[in-house]
């Protein structure tokens, strides 16, 4: 399926932060399909714009795959990878020629967040997270709690049964980080309480101060949750010294916040294709 061009489709998976993988032909000898520059984007349930079809671009798809079936998997495929075509030997083409190959992959969304309500907050929070390469998945048991809301790309807006908040936790990605700030105490410890049970949440933050969660805790407590687990609550959320109470500095606070979690991972000290990969490829020394 080829409904877009490679640039159509690149910017709009982008803004949406929808997994993918952009190919692109680097170097061309002999007689080939394409020339370089040539580029395709690649989901794993679409192909935007071609290589030139044949056998070659079947094999660069199904690489393409590969890499977003591991990004699902959670396994780090930041790094571009550089691969070569002969298309004689590896692909059965009569041209004969040898294509270089750059394979990008993008995970998608870098990050998770699951946002609990839709009050003062919230709604001073979201459009700081609209625009980082992030889901957002805001849910509110209130009927009328986005009529106001403008649609982004970025952000499902998402009804939650207050009575059964878990049926909506229990669909969270792994490593959601959750933001519980709803307009109802007691709606809050359910919620706390349910998320508790998903191991597999990245980070857990209440908003309110000190006073709240030690009466939270004390009734969680004595609802059986043990002390290693409630030890995983934040509260009150935000970076530390912002102590501003306006709606839009505690949700400037609680940005910044994420962003530190977001950035936690240690950084490589080689980034992208390294020199013996495009010897490999393409036989040439490459210049740093």
């Amino acid at each position: 399926m080829r409904d877009d061009t490679w640039d159509a489709a690149l910017h709009r998976l982008q803004r949406q932060a929808q997994a993918h993988v952009l190919v692109s032909v680097v170097g061309a000898e002999g007689s080939t399909p394409r020339e370089p520059g040539a580029k395709m984007v690649v989901t794993a349930d679409a192909c935007h714009d071609t290589l030139g079809g044949g056998r070659f671009e079947y094999q660069a798809i199904a690489r393409a795959r590969e890499m977003l079936a591991a990004a699902a998997r959670g396994e780090c495929v930041a790094t571009p990878c550089l691969e070569a075509f002969p298309l004689g030997g590896r692909s059965g083409q009569c041209c004969g020629g040898h294509v270089s190959v750059l394979f990008e992959c993008f995970a998608g969304a870098s990050m998770h967040v699951a946002l609990f309500g839709a009050g003062h907050v919230a709604r001073a929070l979201v459009p700081l997270l609209a625009p980082l390469p992030w889901h957002v998945h805001w849910f509110d048991s209130r009927p009328d709690a986005f009529d106001a809301v403008e649609p982004s790309p970025r952000v499902d807006c998402r009804p939650l049964d207050a009575e059964a908040p878990a049926e909506g936790i229990d669909a969270l990605p792994a490593g959601s980080h959750a933001l519980v700030m709803t307009h109802d105490h007691d709606q809050d410890r359910r919620l706390v309480e349910a998320l508790l049970d998903r191991p597999d949440i990245a980070s857990l933050g209440l908003i309110g101060s000190r006073s709240k969660w030690a009466s939270f805790r004390r009734r969680l407590s004595e609802a059986g949750i043990d002390d290693s687990a409630l030890a995983r609550v934040r509260c009150p959320i935000g970076i530390p010294g912002a102590d501003g109470k306006r709606p839009y500095e505690i949700a400037l606070a609680v940005a910044a916040e994420l962003l530190t979690f977001a950035n936690a991972e240690p950084h490589a000290t080689h980034r992208g294709v390294t020199p013996s990969q495009w010897r490999d490829v393409t036989g040439r020394r490459a210049t740093y």
